[in-house]
């Protein structure tokens, strides 16, 4: 296993938290904007890309933080740079584009921002006289189709997604941006998460929401398989397979992603919060979109379960102290119980952090962001599925022999506390976060590893491996170097759950034009080869690997 190396100095608190640091590394150039690489282009490859590995390995994220004098105030808000990594017998080409959304080009056209994100509101156009500039800042915004988070696919097809109502479809090999694509057009939604599940007979799975006079509802929806031979975007066939009301129609939950098993969907309710009356009124007030999400403590975390096929809740109600969570890990149905592993924290107001500011800042002030921010760590709540009403209250409903997790029923529902999903020595590589599994064949099923980011820093700075026997991490860790979220392709000819590869997009502030995808044994977890891109490469968020394209 390797050792940190950073020239950090870390000190771990008492309280199994995110280990404080002073001397980080500034990570400036990490959110610098670069140019595009439309035409592929030839790699270097060191050591060895396995013969085996046949296809494209697809990335998304912010790729440009400024038009002409005016500047992007969040991460999440740069301009969608999508990434393609194209493998075929041991060697690699690289291409990237910016996605032709409606923001960049209208942004690009004006040369400022004209369209508002998620933490920049746009100003009024100078060119208008002083009645028209005072009147549009009454206007609520429409959505962006900055679709910068993740790739996805719908009956076959490539689509790159934000957490808007809109998403763009993409020509997996050139890159080239196709038709902007309004989910509100097939089903009755505002907006969807960026993180769809898959089942094994090729149908997508998501969560959106609608809010109106009868209220806010989180809504989970489900699209039909399709054969990828699509000549525009098609999601005919879309349906809302249930539909759960928020506990707070004035105030509901922000979500990220959501949990599917192979019979089950759950929806996390979690205490961080919209306020809609803000959201009404924040261009009147000049606040932008993360301004009005809120971290309520005092506030349970609520899990609604719902039949994956019929649609039908589960009248149970299962509940937790507060905690937030962004992605899931896996989630699967044993003797009557439903497991789910996901990475948590106990503060959300991480979100909101992520400004330009705060991430191009250096010293001591570097430092102090970090240590602000939450650790997000691995854990596992468990389910009872069958809650017998004459059920004693005040006992632990769980017995499975291979977990601590506990639910308890009480006069309002059945309330869970979590299992740990880690030994102490995770908290030095910062607790952990962007988790990945071997999807193809183990999502929602029983499973053993998982790999993820350590967080020694505010972006991940090293690649982590747990194998939940035992609890116990391989890494993959070099001063100055900062993977992408690690995701695993399976061997052709596979016995093992690990076996096969890790691919990363690694990069570093210290040197330009020094990026490379990274491959690694899954089961050693040791380098088997790299292949470095003469290109500089931004942070980015989410992606995934494609065996045909």
């Amino acid at each position: 296993m390797s050792k940190p190396t950073q020239d950090a100095v870390y000190k771990v608190p008492a309280n199994k938290k995110r280990p404080s640091a002073s001397g980080l590394e500034f990570i400036g150039p990490l959110v610098s904007s670069v140019d595009e690489t439309p035409d592929p282009i030839s790699t270097v490859i060191k050591g060895e890309i396995p013969s085996w590995i046949t296809g494209s390995f697809f990335r998304n994220g912010p790729g440009k933080f400024e038009f002409g004098e005016s500047k992007f105030n969040h991460w999440f808000d740069g301009m969608a740079l999508m990434h393609r990594f194209h493998i075929e017998d041991g060697q690699v080409t690289y291409s990237s584009r910016f996605l032709q959304s409606d923001s960049y080009v209208q942004n690009a056209e004006k040369n400022r921002i004209v369209v508002s994100e998620f933490g920049t509101l746009a100003t009024p156009d100078p060119c208008k006289n002083i009645f028209s500039r005072f009147f549009s800042r009454f206007q609520i915004p429409k959505a962006t189709d900055n679709a910068g988070v993740s790739f996805v696919k719908y009956k076959g097809d490539f689509y790159v997604s934000t957490e808007t109502n809109f998403m763009r479809r993409i020509d997996p090999v050139s890159l080239e941006t196709k038709e902007k694509v309004d989910w509100s057009k097939y089903i009755a939604i505002n907006a969807a998460t960026a993180h769809p599940h898959y089942d094994r007979e090729g149908a997508s799975y998501n969560l959106g929401n609608s809010y109106g006079q009868k209220g806010f509802f989180y809504h989970i929806l489900r699209v039909p398989p399709g054969d990828g031979k699509n000549d525009v975007a098609n999601l005919s066939g879309a349906e809302i397979l249930c539909s759960v009301p928020a506990s707070d129609p004035r105030k509901p939950s922000y979500y990220h992603s959501f949990v599917m098993s192979e019979n089950y969907i759950v929806f996390i309710e979690q205490p961080i919060k919209l306020d809609l009356l803000k959201f009404m009124l924040y261009r009147v007030a000049g606040k932008s979109f993360h301004k009005i999400m809120t971290w309520n403590p005092e506030l349970e975390t609520i899990f609604h379960v719902a039949d994956r096929r019929t649609g039908q809740l589960i009248k149970t109600k299962y509940y937790s102290s507060a905690m937030f969570t962004l992605h899931q890990i896996n989630a699967y149905e044993d003797s009557g119980y439903l497991i789910m592993d996901m990475c948590c924290g106990d503060d959300g107001n991480v979100i909101g952090d992520f400004t330009m500011e705060n991430l191009r800042a250096s010293g001591e002030e570097l430092d102090k962001f970090f240590s602000s921010l939450c650790t997000n760590l691995p854990r596992r709540y468990v389910l009872p599925l069958d809650v017998k009403e004459d059920e004693p209250n005040d006992h632990n409903l769980i017995s499975l022999p291979y977990t601590t997790a506990t639910a308890v029923k009480t006069a309002n529902g059945v309330f869970l506390s979590h299992e740990d999903l880690y030994n102490d020595d995770l908290l030095q590589y910062g607790g952990l976060e962007f988790p990945q599994i071997n999807y193809t064949y183990y999502n929602a099923r029983p499973y053993r590893y998982f790999y993820a980011c350590g967080f020694g820093h505010v972006f991940g700075d090293s690649l982590l491996k747990m194998d939940l026997e035992g609890k116990k991490l391989k890494v993959w860790r070099h001063a100055g170097l900062f993977p992408s979220e690690p995701v695993f392709v399976p061997a052709p000819d596979a016995k093992d759950e690990d076996d096969g590869v890790v691919m990363s997009v690694v990069i570093t502030p210290k040197e330009k034009k020094s990026s490379f995808l990274l491959v690694l044994d899954a089961k050693t977890f040791t380098e088997l080869g790299r292949a470095e891109v003469p290109v500089d490469i931004p942070y980015g968020t989410h992606g995934l690997f494609n065996e045909k394209s």
